[in-house]
């Protein structure tokens, strides 16, 4: 399948030079340094698709074996291996399996946390517990800067119930947040990189199902399963302790999420909140555990079910939004010698290129093939109409919908002024998915532009 622009951001960062690399970080993206530096290291052995894709899929691997450990240890070895069971079965999670970005990472590390948590609470006897703890929150927050919001359930379920630990709990967070409270404070200082996320409204806890699902049926079963946990396990409940903290890791962080969107900036996007998912299979296995075989084996039927539209789905070429190889055959099969080419995002042009679009048309505003030091963009010309003097079809690639540009509508503008005008779109990809779009020259002024092709240096 194709990737999408989020994962052409990744390559575009890990192609860099170490030094470049952290000159882009110095501007946006800097709290996914690690990972980025992390890819970086990986790119030497390779770019091929399927190489790029491994570790989130490695990642996933090891968050499904943790999570089978964690059910073992909080009730059975069966709970634990149908809490893996269901999270392999989520939608969600084969997108992140399968995603050049660091979330599958994160909810990795999350579970990774919770495991240290509980060796470190119910085994003191076992030396390095509470270091161990510190290591995986210093994980955690090198994933992903919001997936720290998992650690709030930590705190309030040893608050509660810790008998005691909470202050070698909270020595053990003050260190190992140290990584994330830099990221952090990056993020913050580059929230222009994030200005298009829109002030979330109430209306996101309705589509939290999707969220965590990745479908709305496949998020529908694991959250009742999850909601139902309670009822299930009335006689095999584990300690009050875990109980809270897996309902908290299920529900702070999309609550946190939408109160810091209101208090500080715009920060609520669905795939900030992949670290919670974990929480929902594992809430479903200690319930699934606790009922007769026969119920458990058709629930977890009934999930398979709900999800695999959305499994099917997700493996189709465009299954990542955008569909840059559909774009590439489009403009192979209908350009014509001396067509121009014009990106209004600069950035989509790493994914053309990774696909092999090099030489489909004139890249006519193009001033270097190396990024931006500063941004995923290119150094472009400015002067679209002097770029296009002589040209009198030009293919126009933007993100989004046929009608409006997500970004670059000044592009769209300055074509029009110099006198193109819409001859054929494709939508490719789904939403928002990619427009290609041919814009030839009126007629009027189609001569006029020849004539001056045509003229000796």
């Amino acid at each position: 399948m194709s990737q999408s622009s989020d994962e052409m951001a990744t390559l575009s960062a890990a192609r860099r030079s170490a030094t470049g690399l952290w000159e882009l970080a110095q501007h946006v993206d800097g709290h996914f340094l690690p990972y980025y530096a992390f890819m970086h290291l990986w790119l030497e052995f390779g770019q091929a698709q399927w190489w790029l894709r491994l570790p989130s899929a490695i990642a996933t691997g090891v968050a499904v074996a943790l999570i089978t450990d964690l059910g073992r240890r909080l009730r059975s070895l069966p709970a634990g291996v149908t809490a893996a069971a269901v999270y392999v079965l989520l939608p969600s999670v084969s997108y992140q399996g399968q995603n050049v970005r660091s979330y599958a990472f994160a909810a990795a590390a999350a579970v990774l946390a919770t495991w240290a948590l509980h060796r470190a609470t119910e085994e003191p006897e076992r030396r390095g517990g509470w270091w161990r703890y510190a290591a995986a929150v210093a994980l955690l927050g090198c994933t992903q800067v919001f997936a720290l919001l998992v650690l709030t359930a930590h705190l309030l379920a040893v608050a509660l119930h810790g008998r005691g630990v909470l202050a070698r709990m909270l020595a053990a967070v003050a260190v190992g947040c140290v990584p994330g409270a830099v990221g952090a404070v990056v993020g913050f200082k580059e929230r222009h990189a994030i200005s298009w996320i829109e002030m979330p409204d109430p209306a996101v806890f309705l589509a939290l199902p999707r969220t965590v699902g990745g479908t709305a049926p496949a998020g529908h079963v694991l959250l009742a399963l999850a909601l139902a946990a309670p009822l299930l396990m009335r006689r095999h409940r584990p300690d009050r302790l875990w109980v809270t903290l897996l309902t908290g890791w299920a529900l702070l962080p999309p609550i946190l999420l939408f109160g810091l969107s209101h208090l500080a900036a715009p920060v609520y996007v669905d795939r900030y909140l992949f670290a919670t998912v974990p929480a929902y299979a594992l809430l479903a296995g200690l319930a699934l555990a606790a009922t007769p075989l026969p119920i458990a084996a058709l629930a977890l039927v009934t999930a398979l079910a709900a999800g695999l539209p959305g499994q099917l789905d997700l493996r189709r070429e465009d299954g990542h939004n955008e569909n840059f190889p559909r774009a590439i055959r489009i403009i192979s099969g209908e350009a014509l010698p001396g067509d121009a080419i014009v990106y209004a995002g600069s950035w989509l042009r790493t994914g053309m290129l990774y696909y092999g679009g090099r030489d489909l048309a004139d890249d006519v505003l193009l001033m270097s093939a190396a990024p931006r030091p500063d941004s995923f963009d290119y150094p472009e010309r400015a002067d679209v109409a002097a770029a296009l003097d002589g040209y009198e079809r030009v293919w126009v690639l933007w993100r989004g919908g046929a009608r409006k540009p997500a970004t670059g509508s000044d592009r769209i503008d300055a074509l029009l002024r110099a006198g193109f005008t819409r001859s054929r779109a494709w939508h490719v990809g789904r939403a928002p998915g990619m427009t290609v779009m041919l814009q030839t020259r009126r007629a009027d002024l189609a001569s006029r532009t020849a004539h001056r092709r045509r003229r000796p240096a």
